[in-house]
């Protein structure tokens, strides 16, 4: 019989749980991977990103009063800073516009409107003194003279405020190319003219063709475009600064939150931090809405009783000049040029100056009903009368001429007394009053809204930081009783 052996040494065997301490165990089992089937860590397993840690640290600081404060604090910093800086931006760029449109835009549509009157008129006196002959005055050599030299400053200066290569650049260069080939053609016009030459005449209408489908229509472009760039410019003078009034109250509303939890928290009615980043933010924003109304109502006045009735003006002075030619060009022609209009044919100058002066009636009658006082009626009203004195020696002057008496119109045109020219030079002066004072109220009323802007964007970003600062001490006074 086999006996057990008497060492009392258990036979080698696998572990059992209820071994006796001091048995010997078997080799520990290294640590395996765990996740994909490729051995790669699973995301829970990966190590966690600052980011991650710092959010955690984040919610967990916000689970206590001085973490949450601590965030209140930021955020109100953040509300008031981001109101004043928006503030300053869209208020800077309104501001900027509206300068534009007093100093720059304005001015330089008035100044390609007095391109287009300074052309049609020297064409106007051209014709004029070929009409005089050998008898032409100095008054009207010099007339003529100041139009040309009043358009070409007046095209120097557009070209130095034209953005180069711009459609309206070229179009300036155009202009000044065709100025000095027009001059040309008047000189020989009036050369032959003195010589009793009858291709004169043939001169003048082609310098005046060149004039009336050439220049005249580049003029009236740049003045279209420089028209179009004020409208923009008020366009972006104009709008409610709808960004920045939108965070000062979201900023007003979280003081106001900040305040009430505090006073429900401690029972203390004010914080001074608080109620002063409060009181700054309110400034601002009053300041924004108030200063940007009295601006937006400036500048549409501006607009309305300024820029609405100097377009009306420019145009109804522009159609006087082009009905003033075509009388002219009525004897130059001396019925050499027709048009068919129906069945009936008529001179083809005495035609467009009863166009233009279609054009004129209409738009003395819109001046005058645009103008807001008795300074900007009154010489609108004393150039509607001149213009029906003007129809009426015009009829007289188509009588003589259709019954051949030829010098007998000629007298009633350009004669020293009675003669369509007096009717003319009244219709212009008073419209040249109106101008003026059109153009006083447009830089009084565009100057105010200017004004109602100025300092708004430095103010708006000084008041900004003092406010941030008041959020931020406010909060802080609270969190220094945890201390």
């Amino acid at each position: 019989m086999t006996q057990p052996p008497t060492n009392g040494t258990a036979p080698p065997g696998p572990a059992h749980p209820d071994r006796a301490a001091g048995a010997p165990t078997l080799p520990a089992v290294p640590p395996q991977r765990t996740g994909t089937p490729g051995g790669h860590l699973t995301p829970t397993a990966r190590r966690r990103t600052a980011f991650v840690e710092g959010a955690d640290r984040l919610r967990a600081a916000a689970t206590t009063e001085p973490g949450r404060l601590r965030v209140i604090g930021a955020v109100l910093a953040v509300l008031v800073v981001a109101f004043g800086a928006v503030t300053a931006w869209q208020t800077d760029d309104r501001a900027s516009a509206a300068d534009a449109v007093l100093n720059r835009s304005q001015p330089l549509s008035s100044d390609a409107a007095d391109i287009y009157r300074s052309l049609a008129d020297a064409n106007t006196a051209a014709s004029s003194g070929f009409l005089a002959g050998g008898q032409e005055t100095k008054a009207s050599r010099d007339r003529y003279e100041k139009d040309i030299r009043t358009a070409a400053d007046k095209l120097v200066g557009a070209a130095a405020n034209s953005e180069p290569g711009s459609p309206s650049a070229r179009t300036i260069a155009r202009l000044n190319r065709l100025l000095p080939e027009y001059k040309g053609l008047v000189e020989r016009a009036r050369t032959y003219n003195r010589q009793g030459f009858p291709v004169g005449g043939a001169y003048l209408r082609y310098a005046n063709e060149k004039m009336q489908k050439q220049m005249l229509p580049a003029a009236e472009d740049l003045y279209t475009r420089e028209n179009q760039r004020l409208r923009a410019d008020y366009a972006h003078a104009t709008p409610y600064p709808w960004a920045a009034i939108g965070l000062g109250v979201t900023a007003l509303a979280a003081l106001a939150w900040a305040q009430h939890r505090t006073y429900r928290r401690t029972h203390r009615v004010l914080n001074h931090g608080l109620v002063a980043a409060t009181a700054t933010a309110t400034v601002a924003l009053l300041w924004l809405v108030v200063g940007h109304t009295v601006a937006r109502a400036s500048l549409d006045d501006s607009y309305d009783h300024g820029v609405r009735s100097l377009n009306v003006l420019h145009d109804a002075r522009i159609a006087s000049l082009k009905a003033r030619g075509n009388e002219n060009l009525t004897l130059v022609a001396r019925g050499a040029e027709t048009v068919r209009v129906g069945a009936e044919t008529f001179d083809a100058y005495d035609h467009d100056f009863r166009t233009e002066m279609g054009v004129l009636g209409k738009g003395l009658a819109e001046a005058r009903r645009l103008a807001d006082d008795r300074s900007g009626e009154q010489p609108v009203a004393t150039a509607v009368g001149n213009m029906a004195e003007w129809h009426k020696r015009h009829a007289a002057a188509r009588e003589q001429d259709e019954n051949g008496n030829y010098d007998a119109a000629l007298d009633k045109v350009i004669g020293a007394k009675d003669a369509t020219g007096e009717c003319f030079d009244s219709v212009d002066a008073n419209l040249a009053r109106a101008l003026g004072h059109e153009t006083e109220e447009f830089r009084s009323a565009a100057g105010d809204g200017l004004d109602a802007l100025a300092g708004l964007p430095v103010g708006a970003g000084a008041l900004a930081v003092l406010g941030a600062a008041g959020a931020v001490l406010g909060i802080g006074r609270r969190l220094s009783e945890y201390r």
